[in-house]
């Protein structure tokens, strides 16, 4: 029988049996994670099923991350029943403030290698980038798991992606991102696990590397890992001591291969209204932009703002007129990073708004609402229509190179085009 992929090894080691692609599994999770936008749902599935307590208070976490702060009556009281079930049966909770689920439980070190965790939102697939099994459940497969610490699954097929070639200085994760999203399309990886290998891995940070397994789900992936090396390692470094390295056998079998030379990227843009709509930023170029939003989790941790901030600063600092500029953080631990470093100063010195860390405009349901007719360009995930709350506007995603450079000219620019630092 030939060897096992790194889905198959770890849902192997939580089912207990001898679990292989297309196999359903029932599963021990490590850990649950509830968000604001998920959570009431949940606790109401909870109490239907008979629940009287969690599994496990110390494996159970929730995040007030989509609506931070809340816009209204109706959803503080979603929040405040929160907080009461977590003092009723347990359970961490972060507050509104402190940061997006995913994000939070890679910054505590509660994502650990080798680990199964889920989450009631689909972008939970962002932790595989640090060799675990991260996957997005409903709310009721979240309340069953609070209840028995379980979840079933059906062994994902992997899509072995092999990533080659010289990273260019001007390709950003979120361009091969991009990139893949075309070249898979938006249901190209329906229930898969997509793999990640090759010689250029190692030019990609492991916060670039929580883009890159984030945008996964734009694809229908079930999960997106990365197997662990020096960069998952200097990254857990601090925050965790615990976790095993778990990797492919050679003689795994996978569902096909896609080979990307990201040596042949260019800065890439999604075209409104679907991440899938792919092209290079120079055939979009002279689009006017009204708003730039720089955060939610993929494009709000501190390299992504050094980023911005670096391309403003050899711009001259100012802002387009008509150029709204938002910068959210990821969580307060990247907020206070930035604070501390001058950073947010800076940029709200050259006229950006800075909102409450989480997930911002992104979703629409907090934050910066763009205007009617508005064009948005984002380092978000999403384009649909209506996602960040105005049906009329047009939203664009690209990198944060790509959205400071915007919001320099007023204008989608190719980054590529602008003055070189000094």
């Amino acid at each position: 029988m030939s060897g096992k992929t790194i889905s198959e090894k770890i849902l192997s080691a939580h089912s207990g049996q001898d679990a292989r692609a297309g196999d359903i599994v029932v599963c021990d999770v490590d850990l649950v994670l509830g968000t604001d936008a998920s959570s009431p749902m949940a606790i109401d599935y909870f109490e239907q099923m008979g629940g009287t307590r969690l599994f496990d208070a110390s494996k159970v976490l929730f995040a007030m991350d989509h609506y931070s702060p809340p816009a209204n009556a109706k959803v503080a009281a979603y929040h405040d029943r929160i907080r009461a079930f977590a003092y009723e049966h347990g359970g961490e909770v972060r507050d509104v403030g402190d940061g997006i689920s995913f994000q939070r439980a890679a910054e505590l070190g509660r994502a650990v290698p080798g680990s199964l965790i889920i989450g009631a939102d689909s972008h939970t697939v962002t932790l595989g980038a640090l060799d675990l099994f991260a996957t997005g459940v409903g709310s009721s497969d979240l309340a069953a798991a609070m209840i028995t610490g379980q979840v079933w699954l059906r062994v994902p097929e992997t899509i072995h992606v092999r990533l080659t070639g010289d990273r260019p200085a001007t390709v950003s994760a979120k361009d091969v991102a991009l990139e893949l999203v075309r070249l898979v399309g938006p249901e190209g990886a329906n229930y898969q696990t997509l793999e990640f290998y090759g010689p250029a891995v190692g030019a990609f940070s492991l916060e670039d590397r929580l883009v890159i397994s984030n945008l996964g789900v734009e694809m229908g992936a079930k999960a997106s890992i990365f197997s662990y090396d020096n960069a998952t390692a200097a990254y857990l470094a601090g925050r965790t001591a615990e976790g095993a390295l778990v990797e492919s056998d050679t003689d795994a079998r996978y569902a096909r291969e896609l080979v990307l030379d990201v040596a042949a990227i260019s800065p890439r843009i999604a075209l409104p209204h679907s991440p899938d709509n792919v092209v290079p930023v120079a055939d979009a170029a002279g689009t006017p932009i009204q708003m730039v939003f720089v955060g939610t989790c993929t494009g709000g941790r501190v390299p992504d703002v050094h980023e911005v901030l670096d391309v403003l600063a050899r711009g001259g600092g100012r802002l387009a007129a008509g150029v709204q500029l938002v910068v959210t953080p990821a969580s307060e631990e990247v907020r206070r990073r930035l604070d501390d470093d001058g950073t947010l100063g800076k940029l709200v010195a050259m006229g950006a708004t800075v909102t409450t860390p989480g997930c911002g405009a992104c979703c629409g349901t907090s934050g910066v609402i763009p205007g009617d007719g508005m064009n948005v360009l984002s380092t978000a995930n999403r384009n649909f229509k209506a996602r960040m709350g105005n049906a009329t506007a047009s939203i664009y995603l690209a990198s944060p190179a790509a959205c400071a450079a915007a919001a320099l000219t007023g204008v989608i620019t190719d980054p590529r085009t602008l003055p070189e630092a000094r």
